[in-house]
């Protein structure tokens, strides 16, 4: 048990050649502590709906205290039996909390108590109450043996399931190699870092800071379809079969506990609340898009006939490419001029000040923290006001073999007001010289995360703590963070040439011009991600890769490439299932938001303050409805996001 009695203090770490004994101590220790408690409060049956509340959300922190440094570390350490031991860690908090969560004796704990007479004592805990009985009650807790056995079963495998699939993704690194004359139109510093090899060739891989600048630089269009065909089939075809098994896993669940489908069963705890609106919402921003993204995809084919004039489409491969030229032909933006402002380490320290100036946070390097890995970086967080510790974060942002190849943000450790800190890890895979601006808006993006975890660390029970709202929330915040990276005033504070010079306003002012071009068709590109999301999900499927062209004929205006099997490699599918659709409904709450700060002051401390503490700081204590409208004055809508898109 955590001594409430104690100041907060970080989680102590094991050095890295340990990490997989400390996590097996762990999961021994801390499970038997739960099973013990769960035990005694069966046994205890308390009448006190508080005592109740308060002994089960103990065992929540428990259970977080051990999954959140088990997953972080599946992901993210370099040691591959610390991220298998992390896997199993993970594995067996799941397969206790499905125990939990089908136990009817515990339940019964719970159903006697009347959230509304708790509502008068402690309006909090009478919400926990309220998600606890909703939690039974989707779990099948009501159903009979043989189907509380089947519901259990089925839990462990999508565990189990959805860790291969994800595991698959992270190991199979696909590569080309490539005469040195095929490197036309790459960066210098690229070139540099990609030396010929003893058999005269340059190797390029489909990890991020190969394969995106590649796409969009390379004049060689073969050599670039050749790397994309390679990046769309990374996991296939053995992650084919566990997508499969996974989405069937789902359907079957949902079934069992009273369902028509998997996204009936995952939206009723989101925003959007039903599965018949994630379809809607889909064909409302695809139509919305559309005519905004054929005038982009005209554009680009226009561009490339200039150099094959029998193209009669454009696809994936020359997307990016051509992009990347009308940008610097007609807005007269080049990323590779503009790249230039952008060294690794000025970014990650400008990152740290603009958030910090923003939040009215301190970020202090932590000198007694151990690292997994020399890559990562610790810091102390602070309140700039009171000078207040509030949490720990790391910062693990460069590739490296057996690491998560995606960005995201992973909790360490949930934080509860007087009892512990809230710690978590920004896990990215960017260069270490000069990168692109692409690279900035996501290290902003994935910070968001970051600062919402540990700003909302500071509630009462630890199931509202960090980012704890409804999943179709949760993007928002870090997309509105995004508008700092694209604001000239934010970004001359540090990004510099090596001469010193600040990136000129006008270059920015270009920057957002050319970024303007292709939201239409980047918004039906994410429309057939979640489609993909939603249909994989809302019926049988029997070829995905059938189910994928289907789709990337009918919401994104890049052709399928014939011969690509992308779901195998799209991440989402395991932690977001069904609910891809949330990127984009964050985003137009995340415009919204955005409407009520002045781009003419966009460290207005006023905002910023009431920002932080009515939307990030109550974490989960309210609906994100409601915390929008605490900050807006009004409840949000579409107006801001409809007056972007038709820009």
């Amino acid at each position: 048990m955590t001594d409430s009695t104690a100041a907060p203090h970080p989680l102590e770490l094991p050095a890295p050649s340990q990490t997989a004994a400390w996590l097996e101590q762990r999961t021994t220790t801390l499970l038997a502590e739960a099973r013990d408690a769960v035990e005694r409060l069966k046994a205890d049956r308390p009448t006190d709906a508080l005592e109740a509340v308060r002994r089960w959300d103990a065992i929540e922190l428990m259970l977080r205290n051990l999954g959140a440094p088990a997953h972080t570390f599946s992901e993210l350490h370099p040691e591959e039996e610390a991220r298998a031991r992390g896997d199993e860690a993970v594995q067996q908090v799941e397969r206790f909390r499905t125990e939990l969560s089908l136990d009817r004796d515990l339940y019964e704990v719970f159903a006697a108590l009347d959230p509304a007479e708790l509502a008068g004592r402690d309006p909090l805990a009478a919400r926990l109450l309220e998600r606890v009985l909703r939690d039974f009650r989707r779990s099948g807790v009501n159903t009979d043996e043989a189907t509380r056995a089947r519901l259990a079963e089925i839990s462990d495998r999508i565990v189990v399931v959805g860790q291969e699939f994800g595991r698959e993704i992270r190991d199979d690194v696909r590569s080309i190699k490539v005469t040195p004359d095929r490197l036309a139109g790459m960066p210098e510093d690229w070139v540099e870092a990609h030396p010929v090899g003893e058999d005269g060739l340059v190797e390029v891989t489909t990890d991020y800071p190969d394969y995106v600048p590649f796409l969009m630089f390379a004049d060689d269009a073969e050599s670039r379809r050749r790397l994309m065909i390679h990046y769309l089939n990374r996991a296939w075809p053995a992650n084919d079969a566990r997508l499969k098994e996974l989405v069937e896993l789902r359907r079957e669940y949902a079934s069992l506990v009273g369902y028509d489908s998997w996204p009936d069963y995952d939206t009723e705890v989101k925003m959007i609340g039903s599965g018949d609106a994630v379809a809607a919402f889909i064909d409302q921003v695809s139509e919305a898009a559309d005519a905004s993204a054929r005038r982009d995809v005209a554009l680009l084919l226009e561009r490339l006939r200039q150099d094959r004039p029998d193209a009669e489409h454009i696809d994936r491969a020359d997307a990016a490419y051509y992009a990347e030229k009308i940008r610097r032909e007609r807005f007269d933006v080049d990323a590779q001029q503009v790249r230039r402002y952008f060294a690794f380490t000025r970014v990650r320290d400008g990152l740290l000040d603009v958030t910090g100036r923003l939040l009215g946070l301190e970020y202090r390097p932590a000198a007694d923290a151990v690292v997994w890995h020399p890559d990562v970086d610790a810091y102390d967080v602070h309140l700039t006001d009171t000078g207040e510790r509030i949490g720990r974060i790391y910062l693990d942002l460069h590739p490296r073999e057996g690491k998560y190849k995606h960005a995201a943000q992973f909790d360490l450790s949930p934080g509860v007001a007087g009892r512990q800190l809230p710690e978590g890890v920004l896990g990215c895979n960017i260069g270490r010289g000069l990168i692109e601006h692409d690279d900035v808006v996501t290290l902003f993006h994935e910070f968001g995360h970051l600062v919402h975890h540990v700003l909302a660390g500071r509630v009462p029970y630890v199931r509202f703590s960090g980012v704890a709202t409804e999943w179709d929330f949760v993007e928002a915040p870090s997309q509105l963070l995004e508008e700092w990276a694209w604001d000239a005033e934010v970004l001359r504070t540090f990004a510099l040439d090596a001469d010193g010079t600040p990136i000129p306003e006008e270059l920015v002012a270009r920057m957002r011009t050319a970024n303007d071009f292709g939201k239409g068709s980047d918004a039906r590109t994410q429309m057939f991600y979640a489609a993909l999301s939603y249909r994989l999900h809302a019926e049988p499927v029997t070829d995905v890769t059938e189910l994928t062209k289907e789709l990337q004929n009918a919401y994104s205006l890049y052709p399928y490439v014939d011969g690509t099997h992308m779901a195998a490699s799209f991440g989402h599918l395991d932690g977001y299932s069904s609910g891809y659709y949330t990127y984009m409904w964050s985003l137009v709450i995340a415009k919204d938001l955005f409407s009520a700060f002045d781009r003419a002051n966009m460290f207005d401390p006023e905002v910023a303050r009431r920002y932080r503490d009515l939307v990030l700081a109550p974490g989960g204590q309210k609906d994100a409805a409601d915390l929008v409208a605490d900050f807006l004055g009004r409840p949000y809508s579409v107006d801001a996001f409809a007056a972007w898109l038709a820009e």
